[in-house]
């Protein structure tokens, strides 16, 4: 394969990281800062996404259960993507529409959070979550691309929406990576102070 298609895509993909460093840094902070007072209220993060994003979803989930970078006790994270039978069952008996909703409504509580993920911020499943939540009193901090799609509308001034400024999935996807490192990192920062590496 021509090596220069793959430098491309390096390229892209930092240019992007960069470009949206300045742009995303505010709404990623102001993440932090909303899902680090719900961990310390005693609530819990649940998180949903499709595709690349479910994998996003349980990889967050993983960070907060398991560790980031420093030994610390289990913080409440959960992916809706990952019970098969829950969602097979959802899904034959009412409609792929409702996988994620109905766990919200059986799992949410006020005060909780839900992260939802989705590159173009119009998956109708995601969508349905989003609603369930906020009907629940939960805050929801969404991870979009494109221009936000219909999930960027549906969020009120006490949610936060991280939209990576591009249209192509595989990139909007790698920035969102980032963007869930950085809140992994700053909620290590917020529970312990200071840096990892000191």
């Amino acid at each position: 394969m021509n090596t220069q298609r793959i430098l491309a895509h390096f390229q892209e993909s930092a240019d992007l990281k960069l470009r949206s460093a300045a742009v995303l840094s505010q709404p990623i902070s102001d993440a932090i800062d909303l899902m680090f007072g719900a961990l310390s209220n005693g609530n819990k993060i649940l998180a949903c996404g499709n595709g690349g994003s479910a994998a996003d979803c349980q990889h967050f989930a993983a960070e907060l259960v398991g560790r980031f970078e420093r030994e610390r006790f289990p913080l409440p994270a959960l992916a809706l993507t990952t019970d098969t039978s829950i969602m097979t069952a959802i899904g034959n008996d009412y409609s792929y529409r409702e996988i994620f909703s109905k766990q919200v409504q059986a799992f949410g509580q006020a005060g909780d959070i839900l992260l939802a993920l989705s590159t173009s911020g119009n998956s109708a499943n995601v969508l349905a979550a989003v609603e369930a939540a906020l009907e629940r009193e939960m805050r929801v901090v969404a991870l979009t691309g494109k221009d936000g799609g219909e999930l960027g509308k549906m969020l009120t001034d006490a949610d936060v929406h991280i939209c990576v400024p591009h249209t192509r999935t595989a990139r909007i996807q790698e920035v969102h990576l980032v963007a869930i490192h950085c809140i992994c990192d700053g909620i290590d920062v917020a529970l312990f102070g200071g840096d990892v590496n000191e």
